[in-house]
């Protein structure tokens, strides 16, 4: 008669290894070990699959820097634009409440489909979920320039190139900064 502690479907049930009787989870030395050796050298490369810890944080924080730039890129000057013409933003304001509420989860797989490329995709995907924060607040921001500072300008004669950076741009910057903010938050939470 066997004993339970010989059974392997018991040992395998209890998450010990049929053979020696040792647990298959690894313990806290195991652990600990296990993590010194990654610490110890964190910028080894031993071929593709196998780089060092210090390599892949480097790789994710140039997607993450690569990916937030590109937002910051294409959702200021977008979002001047829309906040600076009404016109625009009820043309532009369907696309952004249909993309803005698409999860980061829905992204990677069309992205991966269509670039085939799972670093690019990467940044695709930081890019796209960095935009909206930055573009609404911009476009927020920018619209809610008091009128009394515009017509001062226009008075003045400033014009509108100028009028944007000295007039606009200092008092969206809050607003600006803000979405900045939401947005480096989301392409961290996107990487992972």
């Amino acid at each position: 008669a066997k004993t339970e502690a010989m059974d392997p479907e018991y040992a395998a049930l209890m998450g010990a290894s049929a053979t020696t009787g040792k647990s298959a989870m690894p313990g806290p030395l195991d652990v600990a070990a296990t993590a010194w050796n990654h610490l110890r050298d964190p910028f080894y490369d031993r071929g593709p699959n196998d780089k060092g810890l210090g390599i892949q944080l480097a790789y994710s924080i140039g997607r993450v820097a690569l990916g937030y730039g590109l937002a910051v890129l294409v959702a200021i000057p977008i979002g001047f634009l829309i906040g600076m013409s009404p016109l625009m933003g009820r043309a532009l304001d369907p696309f952004i409440q249909l993309l803005k509420p698409v999860s980061p989860l829905a992204w990677m797989p069309l992205a991966l489909y269509t670039i085939k490329d799972s670093s690019l995709s990467a940044i695709f995907v930081i890019f796209i979920c960095s935009l909206w924060p930055m573009l609404i607040n911009t476009a927020f921001g920018v619209a809610g320039t008091r009128k009394e500072w515009l017509n001062v300008a226009r008075t003045l004669e400033v014009g509108p190139i100028r009028r944007a950076f000295t007039v606009i741009l200092p008092a969206a910057a809050p607003t600006i900064l803000t979405g900045m903010r939401i947005s480096i938050g989301i392409a961290w939470l996107v990487i992972v």
